[in-house]
């Protein structure tokens, strides 16, 4: 059984979000609960909400289903992030002599999917 949860249009940039998923991929959700915290990345509290969002949705589907499910044994088994839209997000900053640089915001969006199987060869 699977769940998933969505963060979308979150101002982080799409490569640092990719590094903290990589390191709570294939791992339990106990497992990248207690590894989030300490990531030195200001990403990981979103990364963190929307792992809890997706495990909280499989508990619900399961017992919509009538199944129990040990939080203990929710895997996450994928995630990825996306870059957003960056048309609107122009921002100015100011350059020698009157003039102007523009620059981006930058946008993502996040996905997770668990399931309450380990998925073979990754994580421990």
């Amino acid at each position: 059984m699977e769940a998933t949860a969505h963060s979308r249009f979150q101002r982080y940039g799409t490569r640092k979000v990719g590094q903290v998923l990589k390191e709570i991929r294939g791992k339990s959700v106990l497992e990248a609960e207690r590894i989030l915290p300490m990531m030195p990345r200001i990403c990981s509290t979103m990364v963190s909400k929307a792992v809890r969002s997706a495990a909280a949705n499989l508990v619900n589907l399961a017992a919509k289903n009538g199944h129990q499910i040990n939080p203990e044994k929710v895997y996450i088994k994928s995630c990825w992030s996306t870059m957003g839209p960056m048309g609107n997000m122009k921002r100015m900053l100011p350059a020698p002599q009157g003039r102007s640089y523009t620059f981006k915001r930058k946008v993502c969006h996040l996905t997770v999917i668990v399931s309450d199987e380990r998925v073979a060869g990754k994580g421990k």
